[in-house]
């Protein structure tokens, strides 16, 4: 090898001049050289140094461009500018002890808006009731991730951000663990080619054949005509409401094997993988069986007539979700037990009579609360509840009535029903109705309780029984007052028949915790008290 006259550097440079020349691009390379050292340059030396450099012409060759003593890319990450303003995490909370999620009702707030420690917030439904939640930090309302009538938010979600008053709230920075509202959406379907590949193709569709009705299969028969590719058709099905049962497969196989015609029916094989687009919601229902089961009813369209067997859904709201969870538990792990008792209410009406013409409003059911909290004082073994290991015998008896609203059961609590007239009463439980059904319950006014009162009489209903709400023990179930004759005697002693207004209540209790003895017992006391409405005022 002979060394180049003139050494290394400059028979380099001689190459690179004669390499330049010979390229009919060279100029091209040179400007887009020329521009990755600029942008260098720009990130080392900030916007001062480029003013620089552009006024003395093209840097030299083997300037420091990623020099760490200028601090080039730490002046620009650190820039205040380019930085997002840090903000105060608000997370989904929990309103109540059983809520797991909640759904976002209504924001009471707008970004941009101040923002004080106790301010309404939002509205949130949880699994009991709307309820309102209050800012715990001063602030301005930067950003809001959860728009309003967003659904089943999971506690400790981040909801919305808040920054210190004379911050830039629009310039808030959003934590990696957030999300955008429009990413808390289902993305929608949209048509993408799959690449060909190792990649699992979609499952080839099915054609349909209106000549040939679907046959309903039993699982052995399927099982034998799809191992022998055997078609039903060739045999009316045996089976009731004209299912192809195992019997007919294995006739049909009989026929196969002696050497009867038959139609033989090939079972579909799937086919080879190829670039196709994502299948939409019928296609990803097709099966590659030669025999596909029935397909799920569809859902009925708006506007249009309903076809056989379809259906609507019905979402179902977190209060719905929990109260089906909350009563499968109950009746699953509860040993419900039962007793019933007829009580004279005649007195009872009577004084309600008597206190309308005071305008005092007062309804039977206002006169059963107070029954029953005056015969929980006579006897608190029965007011007790119980958390699984242990019984406790509460001290004050707190009174949940159900009420029936829109989103479901809840039941608000009459707190220290002893302590309050039958005035009173009424009044607590009118105005605790109204929330309820208005969905503003406070935690504290449906959390807790000692004993349940559901009343159906309203609607006619003679008797029922009830599902007891644990951690209770008791729930008192109350129907209708009903017109009964029965025999009597007069001042003489002389029998008649006589109408009276009966009404039946059955208390459900937890065999745990109260036995069959204590209920009988209490039953009998709430009975006395019911027909003797005078007892009420000594307790």
């Amino acid at each position: 090898m002979r060394a180049h006259p003139g050494g290394g550097r400059a028979g380099r440079a001689e190459r690179g001049a004669g390499s330049e020349r010979d390229s009919p691009g060279a100029g091209e390379g040179r400007e887009a050289r020329g521009s990755k050292m600029a942008a260098s340059v720009w990130l080392s030396c900030g916007g001062k140094g480029v003013a620089r450099l552009l006024l003395r012409g093209r840097p030299a060759l083997g300037v420091g461009v990623f020099s760490p003593t200028r601090g080039g890319w730490r002046r620009l990450h650190g820039t205040p500018e380019l930085l997002g303003t840090p903000g105060i995490k608000v997370l989904m909370p929990a309103l109540s002890p059983t809520m797991e999620e909640g759904n976002i009702v209504k924001w009471l707030k707008k970004e941009g808006e101040t923002v004080n420690a106790g301010d309404a917030l939002c509205e949130i439904e949880t699994d009991k009731a709307v309820v309102t939640m209050e800012s715990s930090d001063d602030g301005i309302l930067a950003k809001i991730l959860v728009e309003e009538g967003s659904k089943n938010v999971r506690l400790g979600a981040l909801i919305c951000l808040l920054v210190e008053e004379g911050q830039d709230w629009k310039q808030v920075e959003i934590p990696a663990d957030g999300s955008e509202p429009s990413s808390l959406a289902p993305p929608a379907p949209a048509l993408t080619s799959t690449p060909a590949g190792p990649s699992v193709s979609a499952p080839p569709k099915l054609e349909h054949q209106p000549e040939k009705l679907q046959v309903r299969l039993s699982p052995a028969a399927r099982n034998i005509l799809e191992t022998h590719g055997l078609d039903p058709s060739n045999i009316i099905p045996s089976g009731p409401r004209g299912i192809f049962t195992k019997e007919d497969a294995l006739k049909l196989l009989q026929e196969k094997q002696k050497g009867k015609p038959s139609e033989l029916k090939p079972v579909v094989s799937p086919a080879p993988p190829q670039p196709t687009a994502v299948p939409s919601a019928s296609q990803a229902t097709a099966v590659t069986s030669a025999y596909p089961r029935p397909a799920v009813p569809p859902v009925s369209t708006p506007g249009q007539p309903a076809a056989l067997g379809t259906f609507t859904e019905i979402p179902a709201s977190n209060i719905r979700r929990v109260i089906a969870k909350r009563l499968t538990e109950s009746k699953t792990t509860i040993p419900h037990a039962y007793a019933a008792a007829d009580c004279d209410i005649e007195a009872i009406l009577k004084l309600r009579r008597e206190l309308a013409k005071d305008d005092i409003k007062v309804s039977v059911n206002d006169f059963i609360i107070k029954a029953t909290a005056v015969t929980l004082k006579q006897m608190p073994d029965v007011n007790v509840t119980w958390d699984g290991e242990v019984c406790r015998q509460l001290q004050s008896v707190d009174i949940s009535i159900a009420v029936a609203t829109d989103r479901g059961l809840i039941t608000p609590i009459i707190k220290d029903v002893t302590a309050k007239g039958i005035k009173e009463i009424a009044a607590s439980a009118k105005a605790l109705a109204k929330k309820a059904r208005d969905g503003k319950l406070l935690p504290e006014e449906y959390q807790g309780g000692s004993f349940s009162i559901s009343n159906l009489g309203m609607f006619g209903i003679n008797d029922f029984t009830a599902v007891i709400n644990p951690p209770q023990a008791c729930i008192l179930a109350v129907g209708r007052a009903r017109p009964e004759l029965k025999i009597v005697e007069d001042e003489e002693g002389n029998e008649k028949l006589m109408q009276h207004q009966l009404m039946t209540v059955t208390l459900s209790s937890d065999g745990r915790v109260v036995d069959d003895e204590l209920a009988s017992k209490f039953l009998k006391t709430l009975k006395a008290n019911i027909e003797n409405p005078v007892r009420l005022a000594l307790c």
